[in-house]
């Protein structure tokens, strides 16, 4: 790496230059290797202060409640979000990120502990995210590249702690409280997934650091909540991967979240045949072939959900489209083999015929876990799982609520029902499919028993159910409309999930149980270097196949030099072929030409026909931006009505310059913010605002009347020329006064 600090400065045309230049920051990588599991080379960034200082400006700009689409409007964008924006990318700083979306978080938290959902802590969080998403796209706009690539890899995956370079009092009396686990780095990745930073994580620029994670392009040692195996003998800088300068057998490709994606499902697919083909054979009294590889097996698969938890932490697995599956099934995994292994110990059959009626619980579980793992981007499984959420809110509500209902049943049946018939007819009349606690409602009184009965037919059957419907209709609707950004969340949570960086994950179940029991009891008795050695030379030795698959797939298919992307210093592996990737191979199309146009260069006479627009072309844009600015370029005019113009000499000298339109932002295509954009971004009331321009336009009605009685009078004919001209430029000023005004 040269030492040599170097400026990503693109040359750029005049019209496609900046609008308003911002300082452009390169950020070599150093010399010291980047780390995101613990010290490294940009230790010296003042995280905390930048949190502080972030904090109390977000705070002093926002003091009314906005909402997303409010933040994003052209005037916030330019009097509030863009110079917020300019100040702390000034800063040079790639912890600004990070510092945002702890701000984020710290607001969301401050929100949830309000009564009105809809305050201005909603709004900051907002803000502070919608800066972190502009800082991100400039970070990545500024440099291009591979370079930028691991730069923007850097931004996001590296470690911070909230407390780095406090003052040494703040960090003592944060080591002292309730947060044990404070020093912990976390990368602004898994900041923006806790906070729920949709926005942020379907960006452009935050989407290519997923995906290069997501195919190994960027590889790096992530931070853990706590290991099972701990191996930080080696750990993996922030780098990009190499094939050529990589060994053969590289177990770290295991820990790719792409390869850990298809193990995942290979392995979830031999729990399931494993379990149908036990079940179809279940016998308590004696255990079989399938039973032992069955239970063996299930349990390296719950070690390595357990694992999972532990790597992360709960937040973030909870996050999974399918975690609540898996932990049911790690529940009834557990009830059975408990059941199991209590009836073989005491020698009795009716705890191993519980332990087999617990473990078929388990078949509605695992049969659309696999449907979940194949169709992960379907709207109907993004979706489920908080409408699954909001049916069992609502009805352990209404259950609560009819306790009521039932208590005054059973007081006036006086023991001729009892309760468990009661419920029973009740659940019946809650789902309509039966009417006979209505038939039976006489028995409980002559006339209150059928007034309970039929108030709690109408409010259960009808009211419940078109709540229901209602709740889940408007959840299905809010997540269909932000599809784009559910899908890519949730793409967020399996990437940072599918980098591992404890041992264990190297070990396929059911190995990773041998591991468990061997490696955890060595670690204490060899040193750090020999544990290495010898956990490397495990993983290679049982994962050989794997790894020999892994490294012919990478190196001859997914990596190799032809299937790079069109700009080399990417090195992005080609995307996967589409599901018409065979018929377009071989031209069997009938809209091949709408592509084939493309491939073919044009020759050298199409070329020279072509060229005559360019000059054209050029100044098109140029000349568009002219047109827009042109009502800011208005001459002076005479402040009183006995005022006459200057001389064409004079006029000439205090002629104003027209100004290079720029481009400031792509929301904003303004290089100069006209007459009409100052006139919007003023900071006076509407209501003072329309009375001005009332009177404005009065006032200059009264004075056309006024030129026009003047013009068509008796004394026209004794005017000069030279009057009558200069009264028609005065007319003309007026008329582009009141269209000015007129267009306010």
């Amino acid at each position: 790496m040269s030492d040599r600090r170097r400026r990503a400065i693109r040359v750029q045309s005049p019209e496609r230059r900046p609008l308003l230049s911002r300082a452009v920051f390169s950020h070599p990588n150093g010399e010291e290797p980047f780390f995101s599991c613990g010290p490294n080379a940009h230790a010296h960034l003042p995280v905390y202060t930048n949190i502080h200082r972030i904090r109390r400006d977000v705070i002093s700009i926002v003091e009314d409640y906005l909402t997303f689409e409010q933040l994003r409007d052209l005037r916030l964008n330019i009097s509030v979000v863009r110079p917020l924006v300019d100040k702390l990318y000034e800063q040079d700083d790639i912890s600004i990120v990070y510092c945002l979306l702890v701000n984020r978080s710290r607001f969301l938290h401050e929100q949830e502990h309000m009564t009105n959902r809809q305050n201005v802590h909603f709004t900051r969080a907002t803000l502070c995210e919608v800066v972190a998403t502009r800082i991100l796209r400039r970070f990545g706009e500024d440099n291009p590249g591979s370079e930028g690539l691991l730069l923007l890899a850097n931004i996001l995956v590296a470690g911070f702690e909230p407390f780095q370079n406090a003052p040494e009092e703040t960090r003592r009396e944060a080591s002292l409280g309730a947060a044990w686990s404070y020093h912990r780095t976390l990368p602004a990745l898994e900041v923006a997934i806790l906070s729920g930073s949709k926005y942020f994580l379907s960006s452009t620029h935050c989407q290519k650091v997923i995906d290069a994670i997501y195919v190994g392009q960027v590889i790096y040692t992530p931070s853990t909540f706590l290991d099972m195996i701990p191996d930080r003998y080696k750990q993996k800088p922030i780098s990009l991967y190499q094939p050529q300068n990589e060994p053969f057998l590289n177990q770290y490709r295991l820990i790719v979240p792409r390869t850990r994606t298809a193990l995942e499902i290979v392995q979830f697919i031999t729990l399931l045949c494993l379990y149908l083909l036990f079940m179809l054979e279940r016998n308590p009294e004696y255990l079989s072939i399938l039973e032992i590889l069955f239970a063996v097996y299930a349990f390296g698969w719950v070690l390595d959900q357990f694992a999972t938890i532990l790597e992360h932490g709960w937040a973030v697995y909870t996050q999974n489209l399918w975690s609540f599956l898996d932990v049911m099934f790690a529940i009834v995994y557990w009830t059975y083999l408990i059941l199991r292994i209590h009836g073989w110990r005491i020698g009795q059959l009716e705890p191993g015929q519980q332990a087999l009626d617990v473990l078929a619980m388990g078949a509605p579980v695992l049969v659309p876990r696999l449907a979940f793992n194949l169709l992960s981007d379907n709207l109907v499984f993004l979706s489920l799982r908080s409408m699954v959420a909001d049916f069992i809110l609502l009805t352990f509500l209404a259950a609560w609520c009819f306790c009521g209902f039932l208590l005054s049943m059973v007081w006036l049946a006086e023991g001729r029902h009892d309760l468990v018939t009661i419920s029973k007819w009740m659940l019946w009349i809650w789902f309509g499919l039966d009417g006979t606690g209505v038939s039976k409602s006489t028995d409980f009184h002559w006339l209150l028993g059928p007034i309970l009965m039929i108030a709690f037919a109408f409010l259960g059957n009808t009211l419940f159910l078109t709540i229901l419907v209602s709740m889940l209709s408007n959840t299905f609707s809010t997540i269909v409309s932000n599809a784009t950004a559910e899908i890519q969340f949730r793409k967020a949570v399996r990437t940072l999930e599918g980098v591992k960086s404890d041992a264990i994950f190297a070990y396929q179940p059911p190995f990773n149980i041998i591991a468990l029991f061997v490696l955890v009891p060595m670690k204490f008795l060899v040193s750090p270097r020999w544990f290495h050695k010898i956990h490397v030379a495990t993983v290679r030795t049982i994962n050989l196949p794997v790894l020999l698959l892994i490294a012919i797939i990478e190196r001859r298919i997914l990596w190799s030099s032809p299937e790079y992307a069109e700009d080399p210093a990417e090195q992005l592996p080609r995307k996967r072929r589409s599901r018409g990737w065979f018929w377009e191979k071989w031209r069997i199309t009938t809209h091949g030409d709408i592509h084939a146009v493309f491939e073919i260069a044009p020759p050298d006479s199409v070329e020279e026909d072509i060229a005559v627009d360019d000059e054209m072309t050029h100044h098109m844009i140029r000349r568009q931006f002219a047109r827009q600015q042109s009502s800011a370029h208005v001459e002076q005019r005479p402040k009183k009505n006995d005022e006459r113009p200057r001389k064409n000499d004079d006029n000439a000298s205090t002629e104003p310059s027209i100004k290079t339109p720029s481009r400031r932002d792509s929301i904003a295509p303004f290089g100069m913010l006209t007459e009409q954009v100052r006139n919007i971004m003023s900071e006076s009331g509407e209501v003072e605002d329309l009375t001005a321009r009332l009177g404005t336009l009065e006032r200059t009605t009264s004075r056309i009347e006024e030129m026009v009685t003047r013009m068509c009078g008796d004394d026209k004919d004794g005017e000069s020329l030279g009057a009558e001209e200069e009264r028609a430029s005065e007319v003309d000023a007026v008329t582009d006064e009141l269209d000015a005004g007129a267009s306010m």
